[in-house]
């Protein structure tokens, strides 16, 4: 299709309270998945018509989303369908049996096209193997997580496998090779991939530098584990460092702390969505720019220009480990209302300038460093600076979550020395919410800095750096070296 020419285009995403299988242990019939796919896909389908209704031109819905993620492999095969290669360009609406029986595909291929609006959806894909194949799975197929993009004439237009498993998912084979997955449309170049992927270099960074999208797409059901990891302020800071549109579905389970969807422009956050107080879905709509870089390329920051020059300034009182998510921090304790602090961890110092409006006895605020592999659930390389609220005033509680801060913060000035340039700055503030860029800037020397205007009841504030090149291969996967 040729590439058209809109300035911009209005983006949808639904986070969605999947409807999940009643016991997983044991496989149902393929009817019986069906039937819970359908539950799933009807509210979807109010989703998508509503959003099409307000002029949405695409939608995404999130990873799991029609049928959640308890699986092994055998109790997940009655909900995948075999999907072919686009290139086959196929409506399945238009003829729903030229690849057997798939009532999945056809059904949101329906969807686009009746709505007149891309869809983007999260299902299973199975592929049959046999013995020639060395690496062909015991019970003869592979598995593969797997995003699906309809056109708004329900044409099957990209089909991307996860790469990057997040390691709970057993029920999943890893793709032998990384594929970089793109689509043209008349409001842009389209990527997508999915959840755990966004922390890679492969897909993530590759398809924004080597395939040079507008936009990404990312169904994900991201559990949130805070203070760090959290969905929105990760994402949103993502969008804004690789100069791209990125439009995040999440799921929406809060036992399971899964919430947090947004629709992010480089420049901004357009909209998001984080609520752990109900059991509702919520959908999410907002107008982007077709082609952002266009319009503003980023600055190139150098995250560690300022921080090479700062001498590291001197404390009286000692450093101490703490944890956050598995990884051991270094911290210093923050005394007094105002001040200039230094922590390091091995290559990696970090710097902090601050002034509160008062320092209160009841709160305790630490600044951190971690500089290492993070090896749970995942290995990947991190620097991290991070500047936040323990959650008492005891400091062995430092680096657990904490919902809400009284302390506020008027001026404030953290940097680091990184090895990357691969940064991602985010400020959190009481409530969990995100701190709007009005208050804040990042300076071309690698500065996250006040603005000035209303002093910030700051949670946690973090310059989160990925070290690509210290990875493993692959993220899900056990240690290894890089080819």
């Amino acid at each position: 299709m040729a590439v058209g020419t809109m300035d911009t285009f209005i983006a949808a995403v639904y986070e969605h309270a999947v409807i999940l299988p009643n016991k997983t242990e044991s496989p149902v019939s393929t009817e019986e998945a069906l039937h819970l796919i359908n539950k799933n896909i009807d509210i979807l389908e109010s989703a998508i018509k509503l959003a099409a209704r307000q002029g949405a031109h695409i939608i995404v819905t999130p990873e799991d989303g029609i049928y959640g993620w308890i699986f092994t492999r055998e109790t997940i095969y009655p909900y995948l369908e075999d999907i072919p290669d686009p290139e086959v360009n196929w409506i399945p609406c238009r003829d729903p049996k030229r690849f057997g029986y798939m009532p999945v595909q056809e059904r949101l291929s329906c969807l686009a096209k009746e709505n007149s609006i891309y869809i983007v959806a999260n299902i299973g894909d199975k592929k049959p193997c046999n013995a020639t194949d060395p690496q062909c799975p015991r019970d003869g197929r592979y598995q593969y997580n797997t995003n699906v993009v309809f056109d708004s004439k329900g044409r099957l237009i990209a089909r991307y496998h996860k790469y990057n498993l997040f390691e709970p998912e057993i029920q999943f084979d890893f793709p032998k090779d990384s594929e970089l997955v793109t689509f043209d449309t008349p409001f842009g170049k389209f990527g997508v991939f999915t959840c755990f992927d966004i922390f890679s270099y492969d897909p993530a960074v590759m398809v924004v530098k080597d395939s040079q999208v507008d936009s990404v797409l990312l169904p994900t059901a991201w559990y949130n584990t805070l203070p760090l990891l959290s969905a929105v302020p990760f994402h949103s800071a993502w969008a804004r460092a690789m100069g791209v549109n990125l439009l995040a579905a999440n799921t929406h389970n809060t036992r399971m702390h899964m919430t947090g969807s947004g629709i992010y422009s480089p420049e901004a956050v357009r909209v998001y969505h984080y609520d752990m107080e109900t059991e509702s879905g919520q959908l999410l709509l907002s107008e982007l720019r077709s082609r952002p870089h266009q319009h503003a390329a980023p600055a190139e920051v150098d995250w560690s220009a300022h921080a090479r020059t700062v001498k590291p300034f001197s404390s009286e009182q000692a450093g101490f480990p703490g944890m956050i998510y598995f990884d051991e921090f270094s911290f210093t304790k923050l005394t007094g209302s105002a001040g200039n602090y230094t922590v390091c961890q091995k290559d990696l110092c970090c710097h902090l300038t601050y002034k509160m409006s008062e320092s209160r006895k009841d709160e305790a605020y630490v600044l951190g460093a971690f500089d290492g592999l993070h090896t749970v659930e995942g290995q990947y390389y991190l620097q991290i600076c991070t500047l936040l609220k323990c959650q008492t005033t005891n400091l062995r509680t430092c680096g657990e979550p904490v919902g809400s801060a009284f302390t506020k913060f008027e001026e404030f000035s953290l940097s680091g020395t990184f090895g990357t340039k691969y940064v991602f700055p985010q400020i959190v503030l009481s409530g969990s919410q995100l701190a709007l860029e009005r208050y804040y800037e990042v300076s071309r020397d690698g500065r996250l800095r006040s603005r000035g205007g209303a002093p910030l009841p700051v949670l946690v504030m973090a310059l989160y750096g990925r070290v690509f090149e210290r990875d493993p291969p692959r993220l899900g996967r056990g240690p290894g070296r890089l080819p």
